[in-house]
């Protein structure tokens, strides 16, 4: 599937959590009430670890939470752009 197919279908479903390791993704005009993108900007063989890690935090930890947000996860943290904010969110793991 190219780049350019994956927003229009992402419209199409119904809260879907998306993930990739696509830079390109990381932007705030696609913020989108009916799904989130997850930017995992880490190594291809940690990807299953911080999915994981991702589906088990607080405040991310059901598709009510995750709805309308761009999210890039990296060893440090995630940085979260969100649907009507204009300030991106950082947050730091905790454990």
């Amino acid at each position: 599937m190219k780049d350019e197919e994956i927003i229009p279908l992402l419209h199409k479903l119904h809260q879907t959590t998306f993930f990739t390791r696509d830079l390109g993704f990381y932007k705030r005009k696609l913020c989108h009430v009916n799904y989130c993108l997850v930017i995992l900007d880490t190594e291809q063989y940690e990807v299953a670890s911080f999915i994981r890690r991702f589906l088990q935090h607080g405040k991310l930890n059901t598709k009510t939470k995750r709805m309308g947000r761009v999210i890039r996860i990296t060893h440090a943290g995630m940085n979260i752009l969100q649907l009507f904010s204009e300030k991106e969110e950082e947050i730091e793991w905790n454990d």
